[in-house]
């Protein structure tokens, strides 16, 4: 009985010395920790680029129409679009919803929709989230340095989907608005 019991004391105390394979374990265990690592920077890393993009195109837009001088077309709103669409590259521009309302703010910081245009999947047109007569919800800090003016708003949304799904696969809606007052003063108003 003391040989067996011998026996099994040195094949425990070769178990503990022995380190061959120590490393392809520790690696094996470490591996799938790494790629979530890995793989979940890369998602983050796109939904912020896609985020940037997203405010990129607000902020374009907004620009573009706060530059016209009194009045601008349908034909140069829908360039507009185009043009902030272009943002988007390398991926694909179909899914943004671009929004433009034109927006007076009274003496009393009331507001009210002038006008709004929405270009989406390539489509321009006046029907939008907001309504010509209706509030428009502007930061207060916007409505105090605009009363007796009229404000800008381009707004840009898109859904994103995780590349790979596999960290988060849960769609992420994006929203961004920009503000803006007409660079000539005055109104902007929009030809048919």
């Amino acid at each position: 009985m003391a040989g067996i019991m011998r026996k099994l004391a040195d094949f425990y105390a070769r178990c503990l010395r022995a380190e061959s394979g120590a490393a392809a374990v520790e690696f094996a265990l470490v591996l799938p920790i790494m790629l979530m690592v890995y793989v979940g920077t890369l998602e983050a890393s796109t939904l912020i680029m896609m985020d940037r993009k997203v405010q990129s195109v607000a902020g374009a837009v907004g620009d573009l129409v706060a530059r016209a001088d009194e009045e601008i077309s349908a034909g140069q709103m829908q360039d507009y679009f185009r043009a902030a669409s272009g943002i988007m590259t390398p991926y694909p521009s179909d899914n943004v919803l671009q929004v433009v309302t034109a927006v007076n703010v009274a003496s009393d910081g009331t507001t009210e929709v002038v006008w709004t245009r929405q270009y989406l999947n390539g489509a321009y047109s006046g029907s939008t989230p907001h309504t010509v007569g209706d509030e428009f919800p502007l930061p207060q800090e916007m409505i105090d340095i605009s009363r007796d003016r009229m404000v800008i708003a381009a707004e840009a949304s898109f859904t994103y989907r995780p590349l790979l799904g596999i960290v988060f696969d849960t769609p992420i809606n994006l929203y961004r608005s920009s503000f803006f007052l007409p660079r000539f003063g005055g109104d902007i108003d929009l030809a048919p």
